[in-house]
């Protein structure tokens, strides 16, 4: 006898149904699980069957099939446990009958409790999508599954219960439906309120968010680049529902969503250490691929701290910058992952760190400083929109008492400005300035004359290439945006231009 039932299988962050078939044979006893299936869908069969038995069923002293389809997909993890039980316990005629409109997932643990996948929510969706009405999955991922609108999801705690219920003899019932809202004042570790002086940038700061645009900050240790990136996080925007659905699938699939909160409320923010691999940094892995640092930073801010000593790594981001996205392509197939961010970068100016600084002599050597400044390629640096040094803090700043403008009152600002953009831009795939192109800047971004006269001299004189010259525009355009003007004028191409990398040269000592 053959039972047929319904599962699903992750490939990069989008869900795949898969069907499982269970056949029972005569023969010697064994079983085998076929379809492509990784070390842990292996090993299901010892966990299917301490969990069958201890469960009060009985495991079948005979030849067991289990196939997952389609064959050719590769399959990993555990999410098939629950699948492959029922669809024996039917074969072996110990359950009545299986549902045809529901799908089935959960790891079992060997007394019979269902435990926690990951990317319960893609898996939904998909299923969901498929025209299936009913996911029964493990009761601890049911809020999660609960935010995907249009299907009925019911948690399980045992496969007795489940079992039980699908032969009429007890009733589960289904999980109300989660809301998709986000909290409108969330907290923050680090407020703008709590830093003393570097007003200039925080207004590149407060630039970057308004458009979406990357950052480089440059300056001796101890002057607070760290502290201002941690504080971007709380003047950006609150995410939108489609977006917090967006992150929230991303760290599902990763492994890192928090089983009391399903649903990711804040932006996220990633600070990925230098010695961070490839791998993780990009995605990849043994196995199935796994979004890196990368997409886990997707519609939030990605922090490389001491960004030269991330050395040739950092040529990777160069395509994602520009694309938004970035495809991993490997014996096993390729995979897009989201990738849309704001890149914060944070380096010293020279390797002992105090070239420049108005108290403390700088140890290195020209040749050394140059080697130093060179770890960053020109094209990143070209893709980053602003560039600002971040001096030593002033004895007189710190002793200050009063607080500075908190993040609240800047956030408001910013989401102005992103309104601004929002409806010149639509529901279209442009969410905020730094996604421009070129057709969407000579429309949208066109300086008065004046404005125009000086970009031309910049042009000439700064040597700007032609990504540079159209990030100046982006620019200039959030700097409108933010002060609430429709026309580019001069003051904005000014101050947009000083964001512009400046080439230092080691003075001759």
């Amino acid at each position: 006898m053959v039972a047929r039932i319904m599962s699903c299988a992750l490939i990069g962050l989008e869900g795949v149904l898969v069907t499982v078939e269970v056949d029972i044979a005569g023969g010697l006893p064994a079983f085998h699980v076929v379809g492509l299936g990784d070390a842990a869908v292996q090993e299901s069969r010892e966990r299917v069957r301490a969990a069958v038995r201890n469960s009060g069923y009985e495991f079948p002293a005979r030849r067991v099939t289990a196939s997952l389809a389609p064959s050719d997909l590769r399959k990993a993890g555990p999410a098939y446990d629950l699948s492959i039980a029922l669809g024996l316990l039917a074969a072996t005629n110990q359950l009545v009958a299986l549902p045809h409109n529901a799908v089935f997932l959960g790891e079992l643990g060997l007394d019979g409790t269902l435990r926690h996948i990951d990317g319960i929510l893609p898996m939904v969706a998909v299923a969901r999508d498929a025209g299936i009405g009913v996911a029964y999955v493990p009761h601890e991922d049911a809020r999660e599954a609960a935010l995907v609108e249009g299907i009925t999801v019911i948690p399980v705690h045992h496969i007795a219960e489940l079992v039980a219920h699908l032969s009429g003899r007890g009733l589960l019932n289904p999980i109300a439906p989660c809301g998709v809202e986000c909290d409108p004042e969330p907290s923050f570790d680090v407020d703008l309120a709590h830093i003393q002086g570097q007003e200039h940038v925080k207004r590149a700061l407060e630039i970057a968010a308004a458009g979406g645009h990357n950052l480089l900050m440059t300056g001796t240790p101890g002057s607070g680049k760290t502290m201002m990136a941690r504080a971007l996080v709380s003047i950006l925007p609150p995410l939108s529902r489609d977006e917090a659905l967006e992150v929230t699938r991303i760290s599902s699939v990763a492994g890192l969503l928090p089983r009391h909160a399903p649903l990711v409320r804040v932006r996220p923010f990633c600070a990925p250490h230098h010695t961070t691999s490839l791998a993780g940094l990009v995605g990849g892995g043994a196995g199935r691929i796994r979004p890196g640092m990368l997409s886990l930073a997707h519609r939030g801010v990605l922090f490389l701290d001491e960004l030269p000593e991330f050395g040739s790594r950092l040529e990777v981001l160069r395509q994602p910058l520009e694309d938004r996205v970035i495809t991993l392509s490997r014996a096993s197939g390729s995979v897009t992952f989201p990738a849309s961010i704001m890149l914060i970068a944070a380096q010293n100016p020279c390797p002992c760190g105090w070239y420049g600084d108005t108290m403390r002599r700088c140890q290195c050597s020209a040749a050394a400083v140059q080697r130093y400044q060179a770890r960053v390629s020109g094209p990143l640096l070209d893709r980053i929109d602003v560039h600002v040094t971040v001096p030593r803090v002033e004895h007189e700043r710190l002793v200050l008492r009063r607080p500075a403008e908190a993040s609240r009152v800047v956030r408001a600002r910013v989401s102005e400005a992103r309104e601004r953009q929002r409806a010149r831009w639509g529901d279209g795939a442009i969410t905020c300035n730094a996604d421009m192109g070129p057709a969407e800047l000579r429309e949208l971004a066109v300086p008065d004359d004046a404005a125009q006269r000086l970009l031309d001299a910049a042009l000439r004189q700064l040597g700007l290439s032609a990504r540079g010259y159209y990030r100046v525009l982006k620019l200039a355009r959030t700097i409108a945006d933010l002060a609430g003007m429709s026309q580019i004028d001069v003051t904005h191409v000014g101050e947009a231009l000083q964001y512009r990398p400046v080439v230092r040269q080691r003075d001759a000592v």
